[in-house]
């Protein structure tokens, strides 16, 4: 009887961790299908841009119509464009990480909740004058249990962690737009 209640919780136990990896393997697929799209339209873009420069660059006649293409506006634009494509990056990379710490939660309730459930079936069946033993293995097992709570503590840091690094990498690259365009009114200045 006990065995098969065993075999019976690994078997679900397996099972759900199989329909959890498939989800994960989904959202991973997911992912990189949206940046796959926002990068061919960015390589569009691109190549849009540089075909309209190029075709400026081959209808100039005199060097002031160079000095217009070199303006600090087109440098802005630039950075505006740039920081569009972060911000799409950005918002599908928070949502794989939302959807992936979703299923790591629910995989730790489920996991405790099976555990729990587990051992209240094993020490119901306990034989007669095991008291003490069932009490000490009772009262190791919930000390276990706390690691549960560990394991939530450290995946949540860990995906707060990686938003914020994503979050100082965007800062980072804005503010190196940021300072370009300084520079390109001092030297203007100058």
């Amino acid at each position: 009887m006990f065995q098969t209640q065993l075999n019976d919780q690994f078997a679900n136990a397996q099972a759900k961790a199989i329909e959890n990896a498939k989800h994960l393997a989904q959202v991973a697929v997911e992912s990189a299908q949206e940046l796959a799209e926002i990068n061919q339209a960015a390589a569009k873009d691109a190549l849009v841009v540089a075909q309209d420069a190029s075709s400026q660059l081959l209808a100039i006649k005199d060097p002031q119509q160079l000095a217009k293409l070199a303006q600090p506006e087109a440098a802005q634009e630039a950075a505006k464009y740039a920081a569009a494509y972060q911000a799409k990056v950005n918002k599908v990379v928070r949502n794989g990480n939302k959807e992936v710490a979703q299923v790591v939660d629910a995989s730790i309730d489920d996991a405790r909740a099976e555990l729990v459930k587990f051992v209240k079936e094993a020490t119901k069946t306990a034989p007669a004058g095991s008291e003490a033993y069932v009490s000490a293995f009772k009262t190791a097992f919930e000390a276990s249990l706390q690691q549960f709570d560990q394991v939530r503590a450290t995946a949540t840091d860990a995906f707060a962690n990686f938003e914020k690094s994503v979050d100082a990498a965007m800062e980072n690259i804005q503010a190196q737009f940021a300072v370009a365009k300084p520079a390109t009114k001092t030297r203007k200045a100058a």
